[in-house]
Formats: C-alpha cells, sequence, structure tokens
C-alpha cells in the first residue's frame, strides 16, 4: 500500500512541492516522479482527461512513489470516491463556498468513523478485494488527504467557519478565480483582492492549518515563513511552452548565413 508523502510531509511541518499536468499521458507523471516531486496534481475540473487516463497516471504517480492529487469535477460523491478507489492519494475540490459545503465534502471522502464513503473495496485502493475490509477503511481513512480551494470571495467571508471544519487536511488558495470573484480578474494587486487574500492567510496561519497558494519561486521562502507547506512548481504545458517558445526566438536569432 502507498503511504502518503504529503500527509507525512504536512504532520513534520515540511514543504510538499507539487507539479501540475494539463496533458493525459502517464509518462509526463513518471517524469515528474524520477524528477524527485512528492506529488502530482491531476485535473479533472479543466482538462479533457477520463477516468481510465486518470487511473494510469495514478499508476504512474504509484509506481515512481510519488503521491497523486486529483482535482475532482464539484458534483455528485461518484465524481469524489472514483478517483479514491483507483487509489489516488489526494482529492482536491474546487470552490468551496460554505463550512457546510466543507462538512459535507469531508463525508464524502472518507470512511466511518471521518465521513459516509460508500465502501467497495474491489478496486485498486482495496487491491481487488484481495485486502480486508478492516485494513482497506484504516488505510484509506489514515492515507488519503483531503484539499479544499478557497477561491471565491463568499469563502472569505466566512473562511473562520470554513476552516473550523474536521477532517480537512489543507486547504489552497486560487488566487485567480479569487481575483476574478473580486470583479479585477489576474489583477493581484487590487486593494479587495489583497484584503481578502490576506485574510485567508492570516486565518490558517492562526489556526496553524496547512496551506497552499500559487506563487514563483522567488516568494516561496516568504510564504514558508508565514505557513505556506504546499508549493506547486509549474505545469507540464506551461513548462513546454516556455521552453520551446525561447529555443525558436533562439535559433530564429542565430546568423544562418543567408
Amino acid at each position: 500500500m502507498h503511504k502518503s508523502i504529503v500527509k507525512r510531509k504536512l504532520a513534520e511541518g515540511k514543504p510538499v512541492f507539487c507539479a501540475k499536468t494539463h496533458l493525459c499521458d502517464p509518462s509526463v507523471v513518471e517524469i515528474f516522479g524520477y524528477s524527485g516531486f512528492d506529488c502530482v496534481w491531476l485535473d479533472m475540473e479543466h482538462t479533457p482527461v477520463d477516468y481510465e487516463s486518470v487511473l494510469n497516471q495514478v499508476r504512474a504517480a504509484k509506481m515512481t512513489g510519488m503521491d497523486s492529487m486529483v482535482r475532482v469535477s464539484k458534483g455528485s460523491y461518484s465524481d469524489y470516491i472514483r478517483p479514491l478507489e483507483m487509489d489516488a492519494t489526494g482529492l482536491m475540490v474546487p470552490h468551496i463556498f460554505t463550512a457546510e459545503e466543507a462538512e459535507q465534502t469531508v463525508k464524502r471522502s472518507f470512511f466511518r468513523p471521518k465521513g459516509l464513503r460508500p465502501i467497495d473495496g474491489g478496486n485498486s485502493d482495496g487491491h481487488f478485494c484481495m485486502l480486508a475490509l478492516n485494513e482497506y477503511i484504516k488505510y484509506s481513512n489514515e492515507e488519503k488527504f483531503l484539499m479544499l480551494q478557497i477561491e471565491d470571495k463568499e469563502a472569505v467571508e466566512q473562511i473562520d467557519e470554513i476552516t473550523d471544519v474536521k477532517g480537512v487536511d489543507i486547504f489552497y488558495i486560487g488566487t485567480l478565480d479569487l481575483s476574478q470573484s473580486y470583479g479585477t480578474p489576474g489583477d493581484f494587486n487590487n486593494p479587495e483582492f489583497i484584503k481578502g487574500r490576506d485574510k485567508v492567510i492570516e486565518t490558517l496561519s492562526r489556526k496553524r492549518i496547512p496551506w497552499g497558494i500559487p506563487c514563483s519561486m522567488e516568494d516561496i521562502p516568504r510564504y514558508y515563513s508565514s505557513g505556506c507547506v504546499f508549493f506547486v512548481l509549474g505545469s507540464d504545458t506551461s513548462a513546454i511552452a516556455s521552453i520551446f517558445a525561447e529555443k525558436i526566438k533562439k535559433v530564429k536569432s542565430l546568423d544562418m548565413g543567408r
């Protein structure tokens, strides 16, 4: 059974380094794992990836000893449990607005006594019915993590109540959608956005709840000193785009003798 690197590092107060994939190829996940990342972010909210592709991406992560986190579509309980049954290590749930939504998400993500997740056991996470039921429940409740996204001004207004909900392992501040909710998408200098973002950070840091936020490499030490522990260091598509755009720019600037 795969033991979560993310949960271990969170318990130790150590930073977690993650990479995001927009592509559907498990080979990309392998590359991330062999590069030394703790976790790969698989996205079922914004990418065309299907369940079979996610299953193979999760397998690739486990093969390299890396955690896999699936950002699910915000929908029915099946959207939450199916990645877990593929043995994804964690769930990322977008656009949590209220404490009631946070509580419902916890219930959908864990077995009793933590939640009300339906039991199957016949998939990869239960070793295809070869894992004893009590061991399966214990493994799922102890080695799976839940991340909730705070990315709307309505959530900012209820952040104290949301962060009081038990069973959430980590929060992630979605700054792009948060800026959009304040009416200025992508403007991270907007005073209302800054006020809302800082209110969330202050609440999480004061309560010593693990959190993450998009940031540049240069800002990592500053955010880490403020309590941030989950860092996404980029994505496959952004890396490919930047590297090859720079290569073609350089080659076109060469004196080719004509």
